[in-house]
């Protein structure tokens, strides 16, 4: 800030609701990326005991969280640089930290989403390899139904 200039009261306290609603949010995106967390553990416990009801009830409950931080990131954004601009330069307590918190919470959603994704894809080659090994019963007799009947007797009487 240059020298002699002094902030009115008003921009002091937009200053401080803009580094307020900007510190709430960031804490809100990290519960969030922390429900995630939770949520991808579920399923690859899931994916690891073939749950499919517990699965994709979990992809549901994935669905809304994505959605979710989205929603909070489409806030944040804008937020960030009126809060950049409000503070060049000097940047309060807390915040970088919060930062470097969301920042290393998105990598381990990337690498444990990834990690399921590999699971996920490991159990349906093995499901698919189970399929091609069952053999059918029924594969070399010949159907009642292969051919049309042939009529046998004939009712006149009506």
């Amino acid at each position: 800030m240059p020298a002699g200039k002094e902030l009115s009261q008003a921009e002091l306290d937009q200053r401080v609701l803009v580094l307020k609603r900007f510190r709430e949010l960031l804490v809100r995106q990290r519960e969030k990326f922390n429900s995630y967390l939770d949520v991808l553990s579920r399923q690859k416990s899931d994916i690891e005991n073939g749950d499919v009801d517990d699965l994709v009830a979990h992809v549901e409950v994935e669905q809304s969280i994505v959605a979710e931080i989205f929603a909070v990131q489409k806030v944040i954004d804008p937020l960030e640089d009126m809060y950049r601009a409000a503070y060049r330069g000097a940047e309060p307590d807390g915040i970088s930290d919060l930062k470097s918190t969301l920042a290393l919470l998105k990598d381990e959603v990337v690498a444990k989403n990834e990690e399921n994704r590999a699971l996920l894809k490991q159990r349906m080659e093995m499901l698919r390899h189970q399929i091609m090994q069952i053999s059918n019963p029924y594969t070399k007799k010949k159907s009642v139904y292969a051919e049309p009947a042939e009529p046998r007797s004939l009712d006149i009487h009506g």
